[in-house]
């Protein structure tokens, strides 16, 4: 059984994974109502990455005998004033998320819940992972922008979904 702080701070984190993904539909659809399909592709693909997340994370607690507690999603509350502000606002929201994983990771250390560790290893390379993307895409926005954006939005429609390499039994 997993300590019930850890466990708490681990549920909780299957609500900030929905959002991710909730989040980043909407960034995608703000893409969509501007036509720029390769953007919205791009979001989307992170969405579904999320929604892998947060699975991985129920199967986690389930697997360790806590009751998982599904709580509401909110509604994300951004206007993007242009192009950039989603992929800004995307890098914000992955370093809040690194911060979270960083404070579970904190408390597993301090209660010697040494599997909880083991399991946020994977999460914490993950989150390098995807704040280097968003920089990177934040970068060739810079770079691209004004005249190469078109060029940008086709490079994007190419990016695939890969499901996340962690397995749980």
């Amino acid at each position: 059984m997993l300590n019930k702080n850890v466990s708490k701070l681990l549920n909780e984190q299957v609500n900030k994974e929905m959002f991710s993904a909730y989040l980043y539909l909407d960034m995608a659809h703000y893409y969509i109502n501007k036509g720029m399909e390769g953007f919205a592709n791009w979001f989307k693909v992170q969405a579904k990455e999320e929604m892998d997340h947060a699975m991985l994370f129920i199967q986690y607690l389930q697997n360790n005998g806590f009751e998982v507690e599904l709580e509401a999603i909110a509604k994300p509350s951004k206007t993007y004033g242009n192009h950039r502000v989603p992929l800004e606002e995307a890098l914000k929201h992955e370093e809040f998320v690194t911060a979270s994983i960083n404070a579970i990771y904190e408390e597993a250390m301090k209660t010697h819940e040494f599997k909880t560790q083991e399991f946020l290893h994977w999460f914490i390379k993950e989150q390098v992972e995807e704040e280097k993307n968003a920089t990177d895409l934040i970068l060739a926005y810079d770079l691209h922008n004004p005249n190469g954006l078109f060029a940008l939005d086709g490079k994007l429609r190419t990016r695939e979904y890969k499901a996340p390499s962690l397995e749980l039994d």
